[in-house]
């Protein structure tokens, strides 16, 4: 069925979502914070010592619903592009959040040549008025062009600098991080069955990129902001190719005022999996 441009851009979603503690906890070893015992700065994030939530926690409590993952397309086509978070609030061990979803933007590349798709989610602590996280998720289908969207208008990407990195953070990832990784939401068989991954042209199952996203953020975090959480406003960054589990994904990093420009790379490879990234650090947020 083809796509009608109107009633897409009408599109809206409400959803609401509960977490607990153990749920903040299980996404923090998802993305392998507290593989140290001895590293107190981690161990807030992964025990209920004066716990903190880590601030990429948001992707998790926006995940499921909202306009795209009702769009009439061919999933088989269909690849995550983008991902972006902007926080206005510390995020509490536990809650519940109202998502309010709608559609940003839909780009149609032409016939043959794909679309791109963006969402935003706003969430909103149950009982607030005020924002905790503003989420933005841009797809792009490679069987849906020639729907008769328009061509132009989509927001550029983020350049990083063209100079030395002023720093660079090698993050390991476990054999076993996309099976502690997908308890936070994820169950695409691609990243757990080999047989399904070698089904769709990969040697073996890949992490989760949002996992990807979120070392990107421990990353800026470790370099420019003594690790604490609160002082993440925004985290963006575009997807260039999967990170298989067991891998280091190495950060660059370069810093411009509050601004933090990042790209990462898989070295063993020579292979870029992050893109184009953008974070904002401040002081931190309450």
């Amino acid at each position: 069925m083809a796509l009608d441009y109107a009633d897409l851009m009408a599109r809206r979603c409400r959803d609401r979502v509960t977490w607990g503690e153990r749920d903040a906890m299980l996404y923090a070893l998802g993305i392998g914070l507290g593989t140290d015992p001895t590293n107190e700065r981690e161990l807030r994030f992964v025990t209920e010592e004066d716990q903190r939530v880590f601030p990429t926690f948001a992707v998790v409590l926006g995940f499921a619903g909202g306009p795209l993952s009702n769009l009439e397309i061919d999933r088989r086509f269909q690849l995550h592009g983008e991902h972006a978070i902007e926080l206005f609030g510390a995020i509490p061990p536990a809650g519940a959040v109202v998502s309010e979803g709608r559609m940003l933007g839909a780009w149609d590349k032409g016939p043959g040549k794909g679309a791109v798709f963006c969402q935003e989610k706003l969430l909103y602590l149950e009982g607030s008025d005020k924002p905790l996280a503003r989420i933005l998720t841009t797809a792009f289908g490679r069987a849906e062009g020639g729907f008769g969207g328009p061509r132009e208008g989509q927001p550029p990407p983020h350049t990083v600098p063209d100079r030395l990195p002023d720093a660079r953070i090698d993050i390991p990832t476990a054999g076993n991080q996309a099976l502690i990784y997908r308890f936070s939401g994820d169950w695409n068989p691609l990243h757990v069955s080999p047989n399904f991954a070698r089904s769709i042209g990969f040697e073996r199952p890949i992490l989760h990129g949002l996992c990807t996203f979120a070392l990107t953020a421990r990353a800026v975090l470790a370099a420019f902001a003594e690790g604490e959480p609160a002082r993440l406003h925004a985290h963006q960054a575009r997807f260039s190719a999967p990170v298989f589990p067991g891998e280091t994904v190495s950060v660059d990093l370069w810093r411009d005022g509050d601004v933090v420009s990042f790209e990462a790379r898989v070295t063993a490879r020579n292979a870029t999996v992050i893109r184009n990234g953008r974070a904002v650090i401040g002081e931190p947020l309450a």
